[in-house]
């Protein structure tokens, strides 16, 4: 059954991909819409968006591993060498992240274990960070900036404007980012995917763009 509301800006019906999203947009009047209780209140409106050289966009599905995923959300970065999508996925059910970031594909979900992480300011690339008994490379450490959201996220992410984070990588494959938007830093493991195999459907077209 889906998850349906009335945006408290514009009135305009509201329904909800992720049903346990805290975070929504208006795609009418581009409110930004928090979840409290069974009300939807307004904490802001997404800006201008840049041009998106991305096929992806909200409603897209696909599988990975033989679980099927839809795109119901995303976070949209700048840093020093250009711009990528954080998606946020219902994959399998539940919450996950697809990475969009020039040409450079990834898969990932929040990992519950709060350990000690290092300060980022304190780590130059090249390091070695261990993470649920793996070792990783830190391959950049980095700082972006925020520029707004679309669709349902299961968190509130609004009011963010700098980003600082770590990107690590294995041999294999395998990656993991730290991010330090919040007092307890967030950790998210995944490894990088190939597009094609993603089998996705309901891309967005765009002259320039071929598959």
């Amino acid at each position: 059954m889906e998850l349906r509301a009335s945006c408290p800006n514009c009135g305009a019906e509201i329904v909800f991909r992720y049903q346990a999203a805290v975070q929504t947009t208006c795609g009418f009047c581009k409110s930004i819409l928090v979840r409290q209780d069974k009300d939807l209140k307004r904490v802001g409106v997404v800006g201008e968006w840049p041009i998106d050289a991305s096929p992806i966009q909200l409603g897209v599905r696909g599988s990975y591993k033989g679980e099927a995923f839809e795109v119901v959300g995303r976070i949209l970065y700048e840093y020093e060498l250009g711009g990528w999508n954080e998606w946020h996925i219902q994959l399998g059910g539940k919450s996950a992240w697809f990475s969009d970031a020039q040409l450079e594909y990834a898969i990932s979900r929040l990992w519950p274990n709060q350990q000690k992480w290092p300060d980022p300011d304190g780590v130059p690339a090249g390091a070695s960070v261990q993470i649920n008994s793996t070792q990783y490379i830190v391959t950049s450490v980095n700082k972006a900036k925020y520029v707004g959201v679309e669709g349902d996220l299961p968190f509130e992410y609004w009011d963010k404007q700098i980003l600082q984070y770590l990107d690590l990588r294995t041999t294999d494959g395998k990656f993991a980012t730290i991010d330090y938007s919040e007092d307890t830093p967030l950790v998210f493991l995944g490894e990088f995917v190939e597009f094609d195999d993603l089998k996705m459907t309901g891309l967005r077209e765009f002259e320039g763009w071929k598959r």
